[in-house]
């Protein structure tokens, strides 16, 4: 294996960086604001929630109605008649969630554990046909988590349907904003070197 000189593996960070590495300050505070959302999504969980299930109305309503434009100004094309029904069932399910969002966490919820399920169980069958990898067990041991998560919220289901959706868009929102973070370090370091 050859070295590479210091030149070369700056060049290299940079291809791997790419834009970046052009604007480390923009990661950095794009993953402060993520961070900051995050702990006040912790903190407020249901306030999240409620935030959560009226933001996805919107879009399910701004979708629905440029859905609807849109296969009304495609004449001639055969799936107008089905564009216009599925545009209409989106806004429909964009002003259910704002006239009954504690329903439409409800859902959310369900949706959420079924995930869990299905991926768990999806894992664990994966799991098992590579049990012959020394790794195998950790496999099976996310997908007994996954599971475990699936029980978890239908045992505290329909409460759990308050602070849940907003829980885990926080925790998402955390994550992101770590990664953009070190992500921002990691550029920042590279343009200073």
């Amino acid at each position: 294996m050859t070295d590479l000189s210091v030149a070369q593996l700056k060049d290299i960070r940079a291809a791997v960086m790419g834009a970046a590495a052009k604007a480390p300050g923009y990661l950095i505070g794009l993953g402060i604001l993520f961070i900051v959302l995050g702990m006040i999504g912790v903190a407020g969980q249901v306030l999240f929630s409620f935030l959560t299930v009226n933001v996805l109305g919107a879009f399910l309503v701004i979708g629905g109605g440029l859905q609807f434009v849109h296969a009304i100004q495609s004449k001639g094309w055969k799936s107008v008649g089905i564009q216009v029904i599925l545009s209409i069932l989106y806004i429909a399910a964009g002003l259910f969630t704002w006239v009954f969002p504690i329903p439409a966490l409800e859902v959310i919820t369900l949706w959420l554990a079924a995930i869990f399920f299905i991926t768990g169980f999806l894992r664990l069958v994966s799991a098992f046909q590579h049990r012959h990898f020394n790794e195998w067990f950790w496999m099976a041991l996310s997908g007994l988590i996954s599971i475990l998560m699936g029980f978890l919220i239908m045992n505290g289901y329909p409460a759990s349907s308050l602070w849940l959706p907003g829980l885990l868009i926080a925790i998402e929102l955390l994550l992101q904003g770590w990664s953009m973070l070190f992500l921002g370090f990691a550029a920042r370091s590279l343009t200073q070197q």
